[in-house]
């Protein structure tokens, strides 16, 4: 699950109860998952992802930081 944004921008990645790392953009995320021996070749498309607080391109206070 890669949870809601929090002030700054970035996202808690876990699996379950289990935190996985913080993400700051959703190739982060894939990189969180493929560390933990989940290969997710898309997270925006994948059903192994679950978005809360918004999706793969919603990463508020962060947009300044990484080229679109």
């Amino acid at each position: 699950m890669v949870h809601p944004p929090a002030l700054d921008g970035s996202r808690r990645v876990t699996l379950g109860e289990e935190p996985l790392g913080v993400a700051t953009h959703a190739d982060d995320v894939a990189e969180i998952l493929r560390l933990a021996d989940l290969y997710v070749t898309d997270v925006a498309e994948s059903d192994l992802v679950e978005w809360q607080g918004g999706g793969p391109d919603d990463w508020p206070g962060l947009s300044e930081h990484h080229e679109v």
